[in-house]
């Protein structure tokens, strides 16, 4: 990619994480994927370099395309939910 990234980009590729991550069928595989998301991009938001603005857009790219295989291999082998996934009868 080339040019700089712009901040509609950066919340754009923020939303997707979040969205595919959320796909997950394992609690703690979803979890995990969200607070390490939300972790990164709180850690990353004091960057203003161009560049290093693009590096990192580019690592969240392959990170998505990592959670998109991930979520994949994870339906290929779920398992029963876990008893805090399971709405309580109230």
């Amino acid at each position: 990619m080339t040019g700089s990234v712009t901040k509609v980009q950066v919340l754009s590729i923020y939303k997707q994480l979040l969205r595919e991550s959320q796909k997950f069928d394992s609690y703690s595989f979803r979890n995990y994927a969200v607070r390490r998301i939300k972790d990164t991009f709180k850690l990353n938001k004091s960057i203003t370099q161009a560049i290093e603005v693009q590096k990192q857009y580019q690592i969240a790219n392959e990170n998505l395309g990592i959670i998109k295989r991930q979520v994949i291999i994870g339906k290929m082998y779920s398992s029963d939910k876990l008893v805090i996934e399971n709405p309580s009868n109230k």
